[in-house]
């Protein structure tokens, strides 16, 4: 375990601008506090495994950092970057045309991207033996990835920090968040862990599967032959996963997905709703290196950074992530989400009204076969509205919660709930973390 001391002394997003310009990057700007700084770094998790991590420290004009909590953000896939979709298409100071985020979630909390597992992003692998291939070694990195950086950031040690994620992040989310707890309890790590969100999670796959012909037929996307033909294959992704054989259940996943964007394609002329829902190919792994994405990281940002090695380029190994995971992507984490509620660990759970490849529909259909003894409670509950304007009299979202467990329904959002619906996201943010 190793952490290199490479720090930038200026805040990055202002370094960007001198480098589109062509102009030199060597000028420092010297900050008087710790507010608006950024660092990142590699740590070294196992032999030849190398994982990245990009940390902005809150811009709050009223407050101080220390007075914030830390949100870590994990990104899905797996194979997704977070330093570059959840950085510059959700959540960071700049969107990906390098303009400020009028959302950031900057402005109420300092923000850890971590590329996870290794072989995403920038993090990397030499040799194709270091690859994570399953959830539990993936959390077993992050500990040691997170022992490094508390160690070496005390200033964080007791601010309250929070995991947030999306997709298959959300179940890396759990697993690392159980594994955190236990280091916390045993004094390995010191954080002050205050919880995990899940935002539309993999946490069973299988529960998703099922409910996309449901999901597309009542949004009129499937008449009854491909309502017939999606069901079908979900059936034979259940048999599957029944019979523990997870390697075919993810590659009648990836045959479902076909099949779903095949009726996507043969529609000429498609519903508003139906840019959010058919995101499933368009945002998962096979098209991760976005182009215009992949020239911002592997340009300027791999330029401002400085310590990418010259042989890797960002997302250039995610396709072999994916591979190495294929054994564990379908497996269900259901009861890891029990013991975080078990734990008292609060747990949020955010999904996006028109997501379709974790739909809400899939995502009741999990939470129902918890065993926490609080959820038939937490079921009888009536859905509270809340809006991101409070001036407004539109609905944004929807929230239930009951003890260590809140359920978010973001409305007129798909896959990426924080790009879709940026003010609501934020505000979630701030009810997930105390701060409204």
């Amino acid at each position: 375990m190793e952490l290199a001391l490479r720090r930038s002394p200026v805040p990055g997003w202002l370094l960007l601008l001198p480098l589109l310009l062509g102009l030199s990057a060597g000028a420092v700007i010297d900050w008087p506090t710790e507010e608006g700084k950024e660092v990142w770094d590699y740590v070294t998790v196992r032999k030849d495994a190398y994982m990245f991590w990009w940390l902005y420290y809150a811009t709050n004009s009223c407050k101080n950092f220390s007075e914030l909590p830390l949100v870590m953000w994990l990104q899905g896939g797996p194979g997704g970057s977070s330093t570059g979709f959840g950085n510059f298409e959700e959540i960071g100071p700049l969107d990906s045309d390098l303009k400020p985020r009028k959302t950031t979630w900057l402005q109420a909390a300092s923000l850890l991207f971590v590329d996870n597992p290794v072989g995403t992003g920038f993090s990397y692998v030499n040799g194709s033996g270091a690859y994570a291939k399953d959830l539990a070694t993936v959390a077993s990195d992050m500990m040691v990835l997170l022992k490094t950086f508390f160690d070496c950031h005390k200033e964080f040690q007791t601010v309250p920090f929070y995991i947030f994620s999306e997709s298959y992040g959300g179940k890396m989310a759990a697993g690392i968040g159980l594994e955190l707890y236990k280091a916390v309890q045993q004094g390995t790590i010191k954080c002050n862990f205050s919880g995990v969100a899940l935002g539309d999670s993999w946490i069973s796959p299988v529960d998703s599967v099922l409910s996309w012909g449901p999901y597309l037929y009542s949004m009129s996307l499937l008449e009854d032959k491909g309502l017939a033909e999606v069901s079908e294959v979900a059936e034979q992704v259940l048999s599957a996963v029944n019979k523990g054989l997870y390697r075919e259940a993810t590659e009648l996943w990836g045959k479902a997905e076909m099949i779903i964007e095949r009726v996507k394609r043969g529609q000429t002329q498609r519903p508003a709703c139906l840019a959010f829902s058919v995101r499933l190919c368009q945002r998962h792994v096979r098209h991760l290196q976005q182009d215009a994405l992949s020239q911002l990281m592997n340009g300027p940002i791999r330029k401002k950074l400085k310590i990418i090695p010259e042989d890797q380029s960002w997302g250039g190994q995610a396709t072999n992530v994916f591979v190495n995971m294929e054994e564990d992507f379908m497996k269900p984490v259901i009861s890891i989400v029990d013991k975080l509620l078990k734990a008292g660990i609060n747990v949020t759970v955010y999904n996006g009204q028109l997501d379709l490849i974790v739909d809400t529909m899939g995502q009741e259909a999990w939470l129902r076969k918890l065993k926490w003894p609080e959820l038939p409670k937490f079921s009888q509950l009536k859905w509270k509205a809340l809006h991101s304007d409070p001036k407004s009299l539109e609905t944004s979202a929807f929230v239930k919660s009951h003890k260590n467990l809140a359920f978010y329904w973001i409305l007129k959002a798909g896959h990426m709930v924080p790009s879709d619906q940026g003010d609501m996201a934020l505000k979630m943010m701030r009810l997930v973390t105390q701060q409204e």
